[in-house]
C-alpha cells in the first residue's frame, strides 16, 4: 500500500526515513532502540548476540512543527558467522544498511578496535552515518574527548554523539541529529503502528529473553522459540510455545529438576506478556530437541530467518 493512500492528508513537508542501528554485539543497540521508540521491543541482556532478527520500531510525532515518522531497525551484532543462523543474521544487517536513510553506528566507549568488518560495511552504505558513542556514564570527560578524536580520524561521519542509553543521557541531542538528516517523505507505515512484527513474534522473544536470563554457557544460543498457537479471546490470550534445543542434555537443563526451571521461565514470561499485551495470558510450554537446527536452512526459514 502506498503511503499516500494510507494518509491522504499528509503534509507535503512530512519527514520519514529508515534508521538502522548497527554495531558489534553487546554495545547497547537494543537498549538504545527501546529508548528511542519508547517501548520494549528488543531483548536486553548482558549476553552478546541476543538479537537475531531485524526488528523495526516505528515512532511518529511532531518536531519543531514538522510531522515525522522514524522507522528504527534494531539489528544483530556484527560477527563472523559460525552457523547458517549467523549468516542469516548478517543478511539482516546488510539489508538494513542497504535501505537506510540514516545509520546509527553504536560503539562502546571501552570497545576494542577490531572493527574493520564493520567499517567495510559502513563504507558501502549510502545513508548518513551517525556514530553513537555509548556507555559514556562509565567514562571520564577526558576519555570521551579522546575517543571522539579517535573516531574522527577513523571514520567519516555526519556527527559523533556521546550518549548513555542506559541512563538516557544525550538522547535529545541524538534525536536532533537524526531529524537533521531525515528526508522529506510521506510515512511508510500507518501512523498507529508501533512495529512491523506480529504479536506472536514478541511472545517468542519474551520467552527467549527469559532463557537468556536464566541459563548459562551455550544453552541460550542453542535455543529457539516456536509459537504453535496464539489465540486472542475477549479477556485472555492463549499461547502454546515450543522451546527447541539442539541436544537431549539441553532439554533436561531447560526443564530443570521436576520441571522447576521451565516453570520459573514460564511464570516470568507470562507476567511480562501480560504487561506487553495488556491482557491475561495462558501460557503452555513444551521442550523439544531439534539437532543442529542452527545449520538447517529449512528450519531457519520456518523460524523466520527468510534470508537464510
Amino acid at each position: 500500500m502506498e503511503a499516500e493512500n494510507i494518509l491522504p492528508q499528509v503534509s507535503p513537508n512530512h519527514r520519514a526515513g529508515f534508521i538502522s542501528i548497527v554495531g558489534k554485539p553487546n554495545v547497547g543497540k537494543s537498549t538504545l532502540m527501546n529508548v528511542l521508540v519508547g517501548e520494549k521491543l528488543s531483548i536486553i541482556t548482558s549476553k552478546a548476540q541476543t538479537t537475531r532478527h531485524r526488528i523495526m520500531g516505528i515512532l511518529n510525532g511532531v518536531h519543531e512543527g514538522t510531522d515525522f515518522q522514524l522507522v528504527y531497525s534494531d539489528t544483530p551484532g556484527i560477527i563472523k558467522p559460525q552457523y547458517k543462523l549467523h549468516e542469516s543474521m548478517m543478511d539482516f544487517v546488510q539489508g538494513s544498511l542497504e535501505d537506510a536513510d540514516i545509520v546509527l553506528f553504536v560503539v562502546d566507549i571501552f570497545e576494542k578496535h577490531d572493527e574493520e568488518d564493520v567499517l567495510q560495511r559502513l563504507a558501502r552504505t549510502e545513508g548518513a552515518v551517525i556514530l553513537v558513542l555509548n556507555k559514556t556514564d562509565l567514562a571520564t570527560p577526558e576519555q570521551i574527548e579522546e575517543k571522539i578524536a579517535f573516531w574522527k580520524e577513523k571514520l567519516f561521519t555526519a556527527a559523533i554523539i556521546p550518549i548513555s542509553a542506559l541512563k538516557e543521557e544525550g538522547i535529545d541531542k541524538l534525536f536532533g541529529a537524526i531529524m537533521e538528516y531525515l528526508p522529506v517523505h510521506p510515512p511508510y507505515f500507518p501512523k498507529d503502528e508501533l512495529t512491523d512484527k506480529p504479536e506472536r513474534f514478541f511472545a517468542a522473544e519474551i520467552i527467549r529473553e527469559k532463557v537468556f536470563l536464566n541459563y548459562k554457557k551455550e544453552v541460550p544460543y542453542s535455543t529457539e522459540i516456536l509459537i504453535e498457537e496464539f489465540k486472542e479471546k475477549k479477556d485472555i490470550i492463549v499461547i502454546r510455545a515450543v522451546i527447541l534445543v539442539e541436544r537431549q542434555s539441553q532439554k533436561g537443563i531447560i526443564i530443570g529438576d521436576k520441571g522447576s526451571m521451565l516453570k520459573k521461565i514460564g511464570m516470568a514470561a507470562r507476567e511480562e506478556m501480560e504487561q506487553f499485551f495488556g491482557k491475561k495470558v495462558f501460557l503452555e510450554q513444551y521442550v523439544k530437541v531439534e539437532p543442529d537446527w542452527r545449520n538447517k536452512i529449512q528450519k531457519l526459514k520456518q523460524f523466520g530467518y527468510e534470508n537464510s
